[in-house]
């Protein structure tokens, strides 16, 4: 969500990194993290894609139509299209709010993404019409192809009125305000309902992972907060982007409310991915800085197990909810049963994309100068998935 340094780099396949808290402990790899051979398409998917240097925000999310051959990064502030070559196809600027994560939901051929607007409250799934991206600085707003949806549900939580002084307190993490500590939404991706074990053959709903302060005072903020919506029923609350005037169409409700208990995160899940291959869904953030906390970097939800009803920790009130149980892989906390991966550098913090083989496209994130103006770079480098820790990825192929 905020500007992150960090390079994709150096991987760790094959040591256990010490820690420098004493309770960690590493885990075999087990079924996330069964080494996978070639694939047959491996020489037909290239080892990168360059998504170009751009005057923007850095690069925060990216999908892929394997199909057509796009590939989608999202730049903060703008959107690139380019073909699996690496060349340019078509760009979407124009975007005031922060354009997150992006999936590309195979069911309509779009990509959706996150897109937030803090200070006027609002938070949307920007939805990309992207066979319509066809040239260079399309406007988000006049062009038609982008639409939005209203997200009610982190509006209200985000907005909470915590300590009941009456005072809408804004984008800060200071503060015991914003539920959960709520910040907006980054994380996006399409996958099956938490617990449905049909796998292909389940329907698809889109997941949506708030954004959470990294307030290191709060015990209210531990939490990953991901919700789930059945977007065949959207239709009728799509709306064009218009910035000057917010709207407020969207669903009432959600589909599913969920809880991860990871501690706490600098700014919640900025890449979420489900996994085809393994039935898991990855979790990709910045970590966090809590002392009480092994503030691992990427998390694992265990696919093959239903949300339990149980405590939300940490709350004001007692609150129960549905609870979703990280994978048991990677580096074990025993202090606080928390598992996950340190994996140094980005590691799909900037842009995480399944290939549902074992292969994923990672985002590499860089600046460069030209003619006196920095700009931001982005390229998705192939790697597989080995769950070795301290780093759960390795490239496919020598990393530039």
């Amino acid at each position: 969500m905020r500007t992150h340094t960090g390079h994709l780099g150096g991987l760790l396949a094959t040591i256990v990194a010490a820690f420098a808290c004493t309770a960690v402990v590493a885990t075999a790899s087990t079924a996330l993290a069964e080494p996978i051979s070639a694939p047959a398409d491996t020489g037909r998917l290239p080892l990168s894609v360059d998504g170009g240097a751009w005057q923007s925000g850095h690069v925060q999310g990216m999908a892929i139509d394997r199909h057509k051959g796009f590939m989608y990064f999202s730049m903060t502030n703008l959107l690139v299209k380019t073909d699996l070559k690496g060349n340019p196809v078509g760009s979407v600027t124009g975007f005031t709010g922060h354009l997150g994560d992006l999936d590309f939901n195979e069911k309509d051929g779009r990509v959706y993404g996150s897109l937030e607007y803090k200070e006027a409250k609002s938070f949307y799934i920007a939805i990309l019409d992207v066979d319509r991206i066809t040239r260079m600085d399309m406007d988000a707003q006049s062009t038609g192809v982008v639409s939005t949806v209203y997200l009610k549900e982190v509006v209200k939580d985000f907005t909470a009125d915590m300590n009941g002084d009456g005072v809408f307190d804004g984008d800060t993490g200071n503060t015991p305000d914003h539920r959960y500590g709520c910040s907006g939404i980054d994380g996006v991706a399409f996958g099956p309902a938490f617990g449905d074990r049909r796998g292909k053959r389940a329907e698809r709903k889109l997941t949506v992972a708030y954004g959470v302060y990294a307030s290191t005072g709060r015990t209210d903020n531990d939490h990953q907060v991901l919700l789930q919506y059945d977007v065949t029923r959207w239709k009728k609350y799509e709306r064009p982007l218009t910035e000057s005037a917010p709207h407020t169409s969207g669903p009432a409700h959600v589909d599913g409310k969920f809880f991860a208990y990871t501690g706490n995160t600098n700014y919640g899940v900025q890449n979420l991915e489900y996994d085809g291959h393994s039935g898991n869904w990855l979790m990709a953030a910045y970590k966090g800085s809590k002392p009480g906390f092994p503030n691992y970097s990427v998390f694992a939800l265990d696919g093959a197990r239903k949300p339990v009803r149980g405590l939300v920790r940490g709350q004001q009130r007692p609150e129960r909810g549905l609870l979703l149980p990280l994978l048991r892989e990677g580096a074990h906390d025993t202090t606080t049963g928390t598992y996950g991966w340190p994996a140094p550098g980005q590691y799909g913090q900037y842009g995480l994309v399944s290939l549902d083989d074992g292969r994923f496209y990672v985002a590499k994130s860089g600046t460069v100068q030209d003619g006196g103006v920095t700009k931001q770079t982005a390229s998705a480098v192939l790697n597989t998935w080995t769950g070795l820790t301290p780093s759960p990825f390795t490239p496919a192929g020598p990393v530039a």
